[in-house]
């Protein structure tokens, strides 16, 4: 298990780069598009281009927070409790969280489906819409397997405590 469980680490982390390297690509547009006006030549397609980057980058980041444990939490109350209560409000905690971000893959998808079922596209550029959508799945369900991940990682410290 633990052999998996780091293949699906370092799944996680090269998602994750990819994702900053969509922050990137939308700085270097942004960037591109101020310095086109100033010289009459502006990025057709800048604000299309842009958010899908950002929305990108965002959702394929999110799993990595989740791994690492980045994210905004209440670690100090958790601390405070002794140790096998500490256990077991983790574990309602992860199941709350697997069981929220299980929900939001399940209706993300259901609206993507209804989203995509024509076919639509981009005003400006002409990107399919579903390319908007595959990012958010793609991270929600990488969000799943980070929470098992570092449930599992957090439960095995804790016994260490």
């Amino acid at each position: 298990m633990t052999r998996l469980a780091d293949i699906l680490r370092a799944i996680i982390g090269v998602i994750a780069g990819l994702g900053v390297l969509s922050y990137g690509c939308a700085a270097l547009v942004t960037v591109a598009d101020i310095i086109g006006r100033t010289i009459g030549l502006p990025v057709a397609g800048v604000v299309e281009m842009v958010q899908l980057f950002v929305v990108t980058g965002t959702w394929l980041v999110i799993p990595y927070a989740f791994l690492t444990g980045a994210h905004v939490g209440v670690d100090f109350i958790l601390m405070a409790m002794p140790r096998r209560i500490r256990r077991v409000a983790g574990g309602v905690i992860g199941a709350g969280t697997l069981a929220l971000i299980g929900l939001m893959l399940w209706y993300a998808f259901q609206t993507f489906s209804v989203r995509t079922m024509f076919g639509d596209k981009s005003q400006q550029l002409g990107i399919p819409i579903e390319y908007y959508w595959y990012p958010l799945l793609t991270g929600l369900g990488l969000s799943l397997v980070a929470v098992v991940l570092e449930f599992f990682s957090s439960q095995r410290s804790a016994h260490h405590v």
